[in-house]
């Protein structure tokens, strides 16, 4: 395991243990803001500028709170498309299962959801969450988002919510989501990206990286390594951009020089919605991959 696993694997640990300790009774996740510390993450609401404001009420009320309070991402994945009734669907990083749970009423009693996530705390808040909602078309998985579980061609659509930017090796996400997706299947996630150059120093904490801030892609270089994977119809719109008051909270946390830094960053970091779909047919790419 790298050490970035190690470290987003330990924060979100604590987040869900956090969650669970206070049984949903204050947000406790954040993905730009949230630090660690003796007594667990540190609590951050709604005023976050990245996780605030991305499910409607009517969503977060047909979910246990718990579910809404490990909400750690930086949009809304299953309101990118429409899900259909019988389809499958794979939740890239589920953490407390919120994405899976409003997935799973979507694509109804006929299909399936998976959740992968690598983190037992968050496997164990999950499943609690998932039995709260009573629902039974959901499957929690172990593993990473490098190496899915999971046969080929075997989903119809792939989410994320603000978690492929956490990875170091990105383009083993985006292969391993395609080589799940059935043929025509969709790439649907949120996610955090870079517009243009930002500093070297906020590339290097893993404090940040943790965050989302860190790793995440230039918007371009996030579509050319979609079609490198094979995706086509790749489209990567940004929509929610942040100010140098938003870089202010996240970069003060990483023990930055703010005034310095915070400028810096201004108008280069957002939330994005990443789109992409498998080709019907793909060439082979070599001996092991034709079926």
């Amino acid at each position: 395991m790298s050490d970035v696993q190690k470290a987003v694997q330990e924060k979100y640990g604590a987040i869900a243990a956090s969650v669970k300790a206070q049984k949903g009774a204050a947000s406790v996740g954040c993905c730009g803001s949230t630090s660690l510390t003796a007594g667990g993450p540190a609590s951050c609401g709604c005023s976050d500028p990245i996780t605030s404001n991305l499910y409607s009420d009517a969503e977060r009320d047909t979910l246990p709170d718990t579910a809404v309070q490990a909400s750690l991402g930086c949009g809304n994945p299953t309101a990118l498309l429409a899900l259909e009734p019988g389809q499958t669907v794979l939740d890239l990083g589920s953490g407390g299962g919120i994405d899976v749970l409003l997935s799973a009423k979507r694509v109804g009693p006929t299909g399936k959801v998976y959740g992968l996530d690598m983190t037992d705390e968050m496997l164990a808040l999950a499943r609690e969450n998932q039995q709260k909602a009573a629902v039974t078309n959901v499957e929690f998985l172990k593993g990473t988002i490098e190496r899915i579980p999971l046969p080929a061609d075997s989903v119809d659509v792939v989410i994320s919510n603000c978690v492929i930017n956490l990875s170091s090796d990105k383009d083993a996400v985006l292969r391993e989501a395609f080589r799940v997706l059935k043929p025509g299947g969709r790439f649907a996630v949120s996610d955090v990206v870079v517009l243009g150059d930002i500093p070297q120093e906020i590339r290097r904490s893993m404090e940040l990286w943790v965050g989302c801030v860190a790793g995440a892609l230039d918007a371009g270089d996030y579509a050319a390594k979609l079609a490198q994977a094979g995706f086509e119809d790749v489209d990567v719109e940004s929509w929610r951009v942040y100010d140098v008051e938003d870089a202010r909270a996240f970069l003060s946390e990483a023990g930055l020089d703010v005034d310095s830094v915070a400028p810096l960053v201004k108008d280069k970091v957002a939330s994005a919605f990443i789109r992409a779909r498998k080709p019907q047919t793909h060439a082979c790419c070599g001996p092991d991959c034709c079926r």
